[in-house]
């Protein structure tokens, strides 16, 4: 792959951003963005993208548990065709229906194995989480034979 992937958890107050490694294996939590509006929090987010070099950007798609896309999944599109629209880095979308939960194991986990490890939001962990998702199912497969 040879490019740096971004991640991102939106939500209504907090955005969390998440960079994959330069070979697009690994998702790390990068930083957590408190929403301003949606035009000056996508310019922040294409600067994050020059910034890093970033090939892609993948956005959490909130849906429900029966896979129904609600109204905060359309928030959700809507920033994400602003951000592609002063972008040139395409802008792809991975269901995030268990980030959350899967980024408050993770933080608790942490917590267990350090002494004073505390953070505040999860929402960075979180887009790390759909960002390493969406690495893991769209890595190339390597062909046997």
């Amino acid at each position: 792959m040879l490019e740096r992937v971004i991640g991102l958890d939106v939500g209504d107050r907090w955005l969390g951003v998440a960079l994959s490694d330069p070979m697009g294996i690994i998702a790390r939590p990068l930083l957590i963005i408190e929403r301003k509006d949606e035009l000056t929090d996508a310019e922040t987010v294409a600067q994050l993208i020059r910034r890093y070099a970033a090939g892609k950007v993948v956005v959490g798609l909130p849906r429900l548990l029966t896979g129904v896309a609600g109204s905060q999944a359309e928030r959700v599109q809507h920033f994400a065709r602003r951000l592609a629209a002063i972008s040139d880095a395409p802008v792809l979308f991975q269901d995030e229906r268990f980030s959350t939960a899967d980024a408050k194991d993770i933080m608790k986990a942490n917590r267990k194995r350090k002494k004073g490890f505390i953070t505040e939001r999860d929402d960075a962990v979180a887009a790390a989480v759909i960002l390493q998702d969406w690495l893991d199912e769209n890595r190339p497969r390597a062909e046997v034979g």
